[in-house]
């Protein structure tokens, strides 16, 4: 569905919860979360289940008023996504959904053709998986192995689509809009010629998309077995974080009694001196490939209008700020 179509055909006001039965030919709501992760939502995300269609509803109001030709998704478990991840301030959220979109078109090279068999190369050798245990906030931990790319196989930025799927994948779940993720990266074997792939350029756009422009909250970045080179890495990094999300990095080098205390073994395999087996990563890599058609159907929706401009998307390197006004919610930090 186009975003011209869904803002021009009647909406109900955004007056009650019940308001999402006047909209037959839409996907209807129905919450999956748990009893404690609903009072988890309503006390770290500021969502409120009885003005959760509401605040959906004024999100999406938002959208056709502002961006009517944004050409995205208005189904109210995707909106969700984003008044979960800016804790329901509908400046903030629609902010960041223009972002999405904005950096999904200006980095053709990630974005183009992005669905599962297309980066099959990328999940075979590794690069990036799925843990199969949460850890004990719940969470997802999505390890990242830069050691498994052989940069003469495929560029770098084939990784960074397999890592965006892999996000998309994961933000399906309700569980980890509300608990957010942890990330793993393993540093081990990586030399200072594959690291020159990730430069300020390449940084910077990542950053971006996961920072500012991707409906996800990342609780901490756990990196082990960093060489000596990781710190002018880190270098070209750091300028471009957010100090709240900078704060979430831990350097643990090689001991792995520093790793357990973030992420305890029970949740890790045994490469990272766990309890939960070997490293597997087929059973992540087959429940992505069988995404196939559902990101198909997702993407298909997310397509720039006809009408419009280049000069409507953001540069590469901003993000969009919206003008000032007053905020339907209190403001809140995400």
């Amino acid at each position: 569905m186009s975003g011209d179509s869904d803002c021009t055909r009647t909406s109900p006001s955004a007056g009650s919860p019940s308001d999402n039965e006047f909209l037959p030919d839409r996907p209807k709501y129905v919450c999956s979360l748990s009893p404690d992760l609903i009072t988890k939502a309503r006390e770290q995300l500021q969502e409120k289940p009885e003005w959760r269609l509401r605040d959906v509803q004024a999100l999406r109001d938002m959208v056709c008023k502002d961006y009517p030709s944004l050409g995205t998704c208005l189904d109210d478990a995707f909106l969700l996504r984003f008044l979960r991840a800016r804790k329901f301030d509908y400046d903030r959220a629609l902010q960041l959904l223009v972002n999405y979109h904005t950096c999904r078109r200006s980095w053709p090279e990630v974005f183009n053709n992005l669905k599962p068999s297309a980066i099959k190369p990328v999940l075979e050798s590794g690069f990036v998986t799925v843990l199969p245990r949460l850890d004990p906030e719940g969470r997802h931990v999505v390890c990242i192995r830069p050691d498994r790319w052989t940069p003469s196989n495929y560029p770098i930025t084939e990784n960074i689509r397999a890592i965006y799927l892999t996000l998309e994948k994961l933000i399906q779940s309700e569980e980890t809009q509300v608990n957010g993720i942890v990330i793993l990266a393993d540093y081990k074997g990586v030399s200072l010629s594959k690291a020159s792939h990730f430069g300020p350029f390449v940084a910077k756009k990542v950053i971006g998309v996961l920072q500012d422009g991707f409906p996800i909250r990342i609780k901490a970045v756990n990196v082990i077995n960093e060489p000596r080179i990781f710190k002018g890495i880190f270098a070209i990094i750091k300028p471009f974080l957010k100090e709240k999300i900078a704060n979430r990095f831990f350097l643990h080098g090689c001991d792995l009694n520093s790793l357990h205390q973030n992420i305890p073994p029970v949740t890790l395999p045994e490469e990272y001196g766990g309890t939960s087996g070997k490293l597997d990563i087929s059973a992540w890599n087959e429940l992505l490939l069988a995404s196939e058609e559902d990101f198909l159907h997702d993407f298909s929706q997310l397509v720039l209008p006809c009408d419009s401009s280049p000069h409507d998307m953001l540069s590469p390197y901003s993000m969009i700020t919206l003008p000032k006004k007053p905020s339907a919610t209190t403001v809140m930090t995400s």
